[in-house]
Formats: C-alpha cells, sequence, structure tokens
C-alpha cells in the first residue's frame, strides 16, 4: 500500500492560480505519481535548516514542499510554488 496525498488549503489556492497546463502537470504529479510510491523518499530531497522537517519534489520550476508522515502514510502537500519564491516565508 502507497502513501496518500493530502494538499493543504493553501496549496491547494496557488495550484488553482497556475496558469492550466502548468495546473495539470502540477496536479498529474500529485494525484497519480506520488500517491504511487512505495517510498515517497525515493525521489526528491530533504530540505535543511528551518525548513529541515520537509521534503521537496520538483516538476520544471515547480516545487512542491511536503511533510512525510510515515505513521498514517500520509504526504502533506504544505506549499506549491515557483522556485523563485516557494521558499522565503511571507
Amino acid at each position: 500500500m502507497g502513501y496518500r496525498v493530502t494538499i493543504l488549503a493553501s496549496a491547494e489556492k496557488a495550484l488553482a492560480k497556475l496558469d492550466k497546463p502548468l495546473r495539470e502537470r502540477a496536479l498529474h504529479f500529485l494525484k497519480d505519481e506520488l500517491p504511487g510510491l512505495a517510498d515517497p523518499r525515493s525521489i526528491g530531497a530533504a530540505l535543511s535548516g528551518n525548513l529541515g522537517e520537509f521534503w521537496k519534489y520538483r516538476r520544471g520550476a515547480l516545487r512542491f514542499i511536503c511533510r512525510i508522515e510515515d505513521d498514517e502514510l500520509v504526504i502533506l502537500v504544505v506549499k506549491v510554488g515557483n522556485r523563485k519564491d516557494v521558499y522565503k516565508s511571507k
């Protein structure tokens, strides 16, 4: 059994702001590719510093900042955005 992907409302809002082709590619990754992985850490990379508890996935210029919850088999998508500003805190 693979991991389940849950998208936070803030990440959903960011996805809605993307242009249609980019949004479709992002949703394909989040709903079709990511849940099928037996180990979600087999792709992507761990973040460091004050974002050390998060994992990032990238597709082109898009970045998906996620928290992997192994005890519940959940990948929680916290933030979605362009690589130039996704790591900045507001």
